[in-house]
């Protein structure tokens, strides 16, 4: 083996890469402090029973059903090209269906659709239909939509399923350092690979859970918009997964408040009224 070739050169850079990696995780360790790591300590503190820990999920992975179909898209052209699949399906019929599928999902990421738009829109499509049966145009307007072909082999739908998965991961692994912890006493934002965050009491913040998006909502995701007292500083919304289990934790959370609030309150009166006889 050639030890100054083009591979064995390759080899030194992955191999350095892997001992920096190496050697940054073993220093660093027990000094940063991951969203699993948090969760445990919460978990694990005998004083707190109502906790969650949220972060942000990158609005592109609203695109699950788009990596879905890439997926297997990619499997259906694959079989294809080995000779393993129905003629009938065609390119052009499974390039359609993932185009539908990515349209969608381009709608539910880029605007919010309430139930509102869902009954206005059906309600225009159905004119736009009644219209066009009048005319006689359904049809062709119909086939219109034939004319619009997708194709692409195997590796380009795996390729933008790659693509996606990889944005997803790494909403995930920015996740495990950008986070938001809930607990009856206090809210912690956490912003960095160590201590590095923002503690803000029980008092300081109230919060607003965001379902409106109906095919959001579907996909299991929502937001929890968290709304400071200090007007100086704008709200901060995550986008959540699983909403609903994370909102029903969020209201025990911030029920568990209001109970300890109304506990102190017999404790404080008897003082209030004992200070003017002594």
């Amino acid at each position: 083996m050639d030890w100054t070739s083009n591979q064995a050169i390759a080899i030194y850079i992955a191999c350095g890469l892997a001992a920096a990696g190496a050697i940054v995780w073993l220093v660093m360790r027990k000094t940063v402090r991951t969203r699993v790591r948090t969760e445990r300590e919460v978990r694990d503190d005998p004083d707190i029973h109502d906790w969650l820990v949220v972060f942000n999920w990158s609005r592109k992975a609203l695109y699950v059903p788009t990596i879905a179909i890439s997926l297997a898209a990619a499997t259906v052209m694959f079989l294809k090209e080995m000779g393993c699949f129905f003629d009938a399906v065609t390119p052009e019929i499974i390039g359609g269906v993932w185009f539908v599928v990515f349209f969608l999902n381009f709608l539910v990421e880029e605007f919010e659709i309430n139930v509102k738009v869902v009954l206005i829109g059906t309600l225009c499509l159905l004119a736009l239909l009644l219209w066009l049966h009048l005319l006689g145009w359904v049809r062709p307007f119909v086939r219109m939509f034939g004319h619009i072909t997708i194709q692409m082999s195997w590796m380009g739908y795996l390729a933008l399923a790659v693509m996606g998965l990889a944005t997803i991961l790494i909403s995930w692994i920015r996740g495990l350092f950008y986070y938001v912890v809930f607990t009856p006493n206090y809210m912690n934002i956490q912003w960095g690979l160590t201590e590095s965050g923002d503690h803000v009491g029980r008092e300081d913040y109230n919060t607003h859970v965001d379902t409106t998006d109906v095919l959001e909502r579907l996909m299991g995701f929502g937001k929890i918009v968290i709304i400071f007292k200090d007007q100086k500083r704008p709200p901060l919304t995550l986008l959540v997964w699983r909403i609903g289990r994370r909102a029903g934790l969020l209201e025990r959370v911030r029920g568990k408040f209001a109970i300890d609030m109304n506990a102190t309150r017999p404790h404080e009166a008897p003082e209030e009224a004992a200070g003017p006889e002594e």
